[in-house]
């Protein structure tokens, strides 16, 4: 157990930011789900920005790495190309 005010003021802290953190990793995931059951090519491009955008986010914010939110893009980029 923390011994320092200072130590305890953190132990919050990082309960506050792992919350956060968990959520904005769900919400990115629940977009990327309803992305991929998406119907018609131009509904997905109509998408794809807002998703992609949530995945820049997290991998900036270290939420993700980068290379896995690049990845992840290049495969909803793919999946995008395969809808007719």
């Amino acid at each position: 157990m923390a011994n320092h005010k200072s130590a305890i003021k953190k132990i919050r802290a990082d309960k506050k930011k792992a919350k956060r953190n968990r959520f904005q990793l769900k919400s990115c995931k629940k977009l990327i789900k309803d992305f991929k059951n998406i119907k018609g090519k131009d509904a997905g491009m109509a998408m794809l920005p807002k998703v992609i955008s949530s995945l820049d986010k997290l991998g900036n914010k270290n939420i993700i790495h980068r290379n896995k939110a690049a990845r992840q893009k290049s495969s909803l980029y793919s999946f995008l190309k395969k809808l007719a």
